[in-house]
């Protein structure tokens, strides 16, 4: 019988400061901009932060991220319950769900870069924000979470 893996145990609460930050796939879609209407609907564009290293789909200024880019959400578990926009594969949503870690997470499979072979990263698919007119950022929606990437 295998092993039972913390993720399966424990709930977010309980997670140490390493496990929770382990659950991070590196997909990077909770990086892309969304845009709100009058209705509360949230629209996904293919424009992320400037401080996203779009081939890593890694924050280079992730100890600072809050600071630099004060729209950026610092995630915890907590939040997780009250983010409607988090992907629909966020590890985080799906373990706070009650469900399992897709076949292709890192922590699953044991290869990081299987998140961006499978197409769930922003990898080939995101454009910096500075690289924009942010005033166009509608421009930008894409329909859903389809696969998208290499």
């Amino acid at each position: 019988m295998a092993k039972e893996q913390f993720w399966e145990t424990k709930s977010l609460e309980e997670l140490t400061p390493a496990e929770w930050e382990s659950l991070c796939d590196g997909c990077a879609r909770c990086c892309l901009y969304k845009l709100e209407d009058e209705e509360g609907y949230i629209y996904t564009t293919r424009v992320v932060c400037r401080y996203l290293d779009l081939e890593k789909c890694h924050c280079t200024a992730y100890e600072t991220r809050s600071v630099v880019m004060p729209t950026c959400v610092t995630l915890d578990a907590e939040k997780v319950n009250t983010l409607g926009w988090l992907p629909p594969t966020c590890a985080y949503r799906l373990l706070a769900v009650g469900k399992g870690l897709p076949p292709w997470h890192p922590l699953v499979c044991g290869d990081p870069q299987e998140v961006h072979r499978v197409g769930v990263s922003v990898r080939n698919f995101a454009i910096p924000d500075d690289e924009v007119n942010m005033d166009k950022l509608e421009d930008f929606i894409f329909d859903g979470y389809e696969s998208y990437g290499d």
